[in-house]
């Protein structure tokens, strides 16, 4: 085993998980043997990540590997892959990429190593060409394939090795298409590599395996972090013409396989922020950072009336998160005064339905049955079942009842007409949170409430949107009721 000099592999951030051995030598060889010599920090990521323990299993279920463009992570996955394919029995590899000319390149360079050997290349059954999805059969029944990752691309298949390149731009659709993928495999392994995100909330998927990495607390989780500390944000203090500066976040320049005259020209030709975040990987500011990323906080402050009064009939809004953690039932309704007016309901002025778990909804529900709501709406099925049991009227809410809610929300605090913006809020710091934690989610053409890292929680936002959705569509009230109503307050 050659010995690395640390100095000139290792990243600034590390995390691993406890192992043994390491096939990362057996690696390294392979690709040698095929003309491809990694650099020491390339060795050094291979033995790191490709730790076994005491069963045989790799030690890490997932590796990620940030470092700036152009300092040679390719060659690292095509060693990877190749060692898949070749030496551990991986039947299923799945190489994915944001863009498929990214793909095809990477399919291409792996082609190369099969021609440039004898051996490898009487291990090759057959080469795949189709229509954006090519890749390799070998004799020994293993699989490649590259193709560009969509919502569907990798759904269905079985992946012992599932590569995740230019991470940056990973979606939640293309992480579910991807991730089940490897549920029933013994000993599964899956890639994330990529430069820093343009942005924190288009690249939350990469940032959010960041801060496991970070954390140090993922115990299946191999992290290398080449890249610069701070944030875009900062850069105004940072010194980018540092040479040092340049040596620790380029690898490869320690290697001397990027020289120092091309940095140069990169750092002419790049504004700041660029060089930044492309040459020294420096990471957009996390989003706990940010805040008040769809409706300004201008905006929500313009529409604080502390003393509002609802008038009329209330509509209910019941809002479940997918992990069933914390839940929130909100009420819309007419505000004395004109507009309308949106609230976590409760029993103090700062709402307090808004509580671990989902076995107080319905109790609760039943008690706010005294108001006589126009409406409650649910969008969660095991909470409408159990309302409908316990005698409750409600309407269920389908995916273009949730996305009118939002829009509805948005439009009536932000909209771009001054004139639409008429739905008040009492200020209850839990819903001025769930404002400030919002990120959009695409639904279809349009958009719904997300939240925007995983210390957010949008619920009081959804179930007020949810409530202003009941409010404004008369289909979906109940009759007018004969009995007299309690007033809201």
């Amino acid at each position: 085993m050659t010995v690395i000099d640390l100095a000139a592999a290792q990243p600034r951030v590390l995390h691993l998980p406890r192992f043994g051995t390491s096939a990362g030598d057996e690696i390294i060889d392979l690709a040698a043997s095929a003309g491809l010599i990694l650099d020491p920090w390339q060795q050094f990521v291979m033995r790191n990540a490709m730790g076994e323990r005491d069963d045989g299993r790799w030690a890490a279920f997932e590796v990620g590997l940030a470092v700036a463009r152009q300092q040679g992570k390719g060659s690292v996955l095509e060693a990877r892959e190749l060692a898949g394919l070749v030496l551990f029995g991986e039947k299923q590899v799945v190489h994915t990429a944001h863009e498929l000319k990214t793909s095809m390149k990477h399919f291409k360079r792996l082609i190369r190593l099969f021609d440039g050997s004898d051996d490898l290349r009487r291990r090759v059954k057959k080469v795949i060409n189709s229509n954006g999805k090519e890749g390799l059969e070998m004799v020994n029944g293993a699989v490649l394939e590259c193709l560009a990752r969509t919502k569907n691309a990798g759904r269905g298949f079985t992946g012992d090795l599932v590569v995740l390149d230019e991470a940056y731009a990973l979606t939640d659709e293309q992480m579910e298409a991807s991730m089940p993928t490897m549920l029933a495999v013994d000993n599964a392994q899956v890639w994330y590599t990529s430069s820093p995100p343009l942005d924190a909330i288009s690249g939350q998927i990469l940032m959010a395996v960041r801060d496991r990495g970070e954390a140090g607390q993922a115990e299946r989780l191999a992290w290398f972090d080449y890249g610069l500390a701070g944030s875009l944000d900062q850069i105004d203090e940072m010194d980018l013409d540092d040479r040092a500066s340049w040596l620790a976040a380029l690898p490869s320049m320690r290697s001397g396989r990027v020289r120092e005259e091309n940095v140069q020209v990169m750092r002419d030709v790049l504004t700041n922020k660029g060089f930044a975040r492309e040459i020294l990987g420096i990471w957009p500011p996390k989003p706990s950072q940010l805040g008040f990323r769809v409706i300004a906080e201008r905006y929500w402050t313009a529409m604080l009336d502390p003393g509002a009064e609802m008038t009329g009939r209330p509509a209910i809004g019941v809002y479940v998160p997918p992990d069933r953690s914390y839940s929130a039932i909100a009420a819309a309704g007419a505000r004395d005064g004109g507009g309308r007016m949106v609230e976590l309901t409760g029993n103090d002025d700062q709402g307090d339905d808004y509580r671990p778990g989902t076995a107080w909804i319905v109790p609760r529900l039943k008690q706010l049955e005294a108001h006589k709501p126009s409406v409650m709406v649910i969008d969660d099925k095991a909470v409408a079942d159990e309302a409908e049991a316990a005698g409750l009227a409600v309407h269920r809410a389908n995916v273009a009842d949730v996305v009118t809610g939002c829009q509805l929300l948005y439009d009536g605090i932000a909209g771009a007409d001054p004139e639409g913006r008429t739905v008040h809020h009492l200020g209850q710091q839990a819903m001025t949170d769930a404002v400030a934690g919002a990120v959009k989610r695409k639904v279809g053409n349009s958009w719904a409430w997300e939240r925007h890292d995983l210390t957010a929680d949008i619920g009081p936002l959804a179930a007020a949107s949810l409530a202003l959705f009941g409010h404004c569509t008369p289909r979906a009230h109940r009759p007018l009721p004969t009995a007299p109503m309690v007033a809201w307050r």
